[in-house]
């Protein structure tokens, strides 16, 4: 177990072992910096949008978006885009890049994924400022040229993905919504022709105002039907109090025939009282009176019988027309009946016939959309600078020397804890107890003349005497 002061101790004693080790990795990361191939860093920066979509009126995430930015970033880094480099720049069809697959012996690697993991390596992206919409797509190569047409094709790659990641969607929507229309247009149609079969049969559809008109007919009638079982009824009741009592009837006492035959009847019976009188009741004269007022009387009857008769017919008309109207009141109720039964079932074709088009519209619009949608090539990625063939490599051996000189003390303390671990010396008081397990009764300094440069560098070797060795030494004495 080491505290700091065996940790100093160690380092004191063993310090020409990590000298040695980190003068050694000093020297090996300065190589290493030194002999490195030059690489040349190209790149190229973009601007991602987040305006609407005029086309489908989407809204993109807004540039300050971390989180779609970071998704931009996944798809610069992704091998789809990766892969799409490979292609735009054919480079399956180098030689160079073969010869260096096959070097390698990667024969379980396809060589078009062996190419898309090697220019994956070499790419950096990054924002270019924390809450910005610019991307920076760096590419690290050995070649410039090779380089900033390397950054130049993920900057193509992407924005060709970007629209290819928009569209795709929106075709396999257009696919859906277009299955969707045709089934809307065939229920449609069918709807409409079914509606038109109805016509046919039944013809025109019957609507609001013909079903209102006709039940104004009908009102019309049932009034004309009150009115005439008024009259009926009238009718009737006279009749049949001509029949009880017919002299008491008004019609009948202001009939001019009856009323001049009461008239002539009147003057007989008097004419015939005074001849009665004078003559006696056999003379001739008499009896011509007589049998005169007896056919007046009989004229009188028939008068009579007929003012009855007439009433009887009327009463007879009456209920005749009554049974009429009443028919007719009944056919234009089963008219109407019918005509609403029509209307009620030519609406729900009409209802139907709405809702296929509606339905059909509504999924053909968005057929449409989603057909323009698929059909548009605008990205919202905008490229802002194109990487140039860098004149110069990226210099890294400040960075590497600094990483180096780290690793290499931080190595040489390891070393030096390393070789203590391996042949353990007493450091100090604390190693005593530790060690022996003996108390530290006191520590003696070193003689003065021991103090030379090399004692100095071991001055804190210090002579431990333990408990044992003093009781021995008053033992003795």
């Amino acid at each position: 177990m080491f505290n700091v002061e065996r940790l100093i101790g160690v380092m004191r004693a063993r310090w020409w072992v990590a000298l040695l080790v980190t003068v050694l990795g000093i020297a090996a990361g300065i190589a290493f910096a030194l002999t490195r191939p030059k690489l040349y860093i190209a790149t190229a920066s973009v601007i991602v949008e987040g305006k609407a979509d005029p086309v489908s009126s989407m809204l993109y995430g807004t540039g300050t978006a971390p989180g779609y930015i970071n998704t931009q970033l996944e798809i610069i880094r992704s091998d789809r885009v990766a892969q799409r480099v490979v292609k735009n720049l054919k480079l399956v069809d180098m030689a160079d890049l073969r010869k260096d697959w096959e070097s390698q012996g990667s024969g379980n690697v396809s060589f078009e994924s062996w190419i898309t993991e090697l220019i994956q390596r070499g790419l950096d992206v990054s924002v270019g400022r924390a809450g910005g919409s610019v991307i920076n797509i760096a590419y690290a190569g050995s070649e410039p040229r090779f380089a900033a047409a390397i950054a130049n094709a993920f900057v193509q790659a992407y924005m060709e993905t970007s629209i290819e990641l928009k569209i795709d969607p929106a075709k396999q929507y257009n696919s859906f919504f277009s299955e969707q229309a045709t089934e809307a247009r065939a229920n449609l149609e069918k709807a409409q022709a079914k509606l038109s079969r109805f016509q046919q049969e039944r013809g025109l559809l019957v609507t609001d105002e013909r079903v209102d008109l006709e039940t104004a007919k009908l009102s019309q009638l049932t009034n004309e039907l009150l009115a005439i079982q008024a009259q009926r009824v009238d009718a009737t009741t006279r009749a049949r109090q001509a029949t009880r009592s017919a002299d008491s009837m008004q019609e009948i006492n202001a009939n001019a025939v009856v009323a001049g035959l009461r008239a002539d009847i009147a003057r007989g019976e008097q004419k015939l009282s005074e001849l009665s009188l004078k003559y006696g009741d056999n003379h001739p004269a008499v009896q011509e009176a007589r049998s005169g007022l007896a056919e007046l009387r009989t004229r009188l009857d028939q008068e009579i019988r007929r003012a009855t008769t007439s009433l009887g017919s009327t009463a007879t008309i009456q209920t005749s027309r009554e049974a009429e109207v009443r028919a007719s009141v009944d056919a234009q109720r089963a008219r109407i009946m019918q005509l609403k039964e029509v209307r009620d079932e030519g609406s729900v074709l009409e209802r139907d016939v709405d809702n296929a088009q509606r339905m059909y519209d509504m999924v053909f619009n968005r057929a449409r959309q989603t057909d323009l949608e698929s059909q548009n090539r605008q990205a919202n990625v905008t490229v802002l600078t194109s990487a140039l063939p860098p004149n110069t490599p990226e210099s890294k051996v400040r960075k590497h020397v600094a990483t180096s000189v780290l690793l290499a003390i931080l190595a040489g303390l390891a070393a030096a804890l390393l070789v203590e671990q391996l042949d353990q010396r007493l450091r100090g008081a604390a190693d005593t107890v530790t060690a022996l397990g003996l108390p530290v009764i006191g520590i003696m300094p070193q003689p003065k003349a021991e103090r030379s440069w090399r004692g100095f560098l071991s001055m804190n070797k210090q002579r431990v005497i333990s408990g044992r060795r003093l009781l021995g030494s008053s033992g003795k004495s």
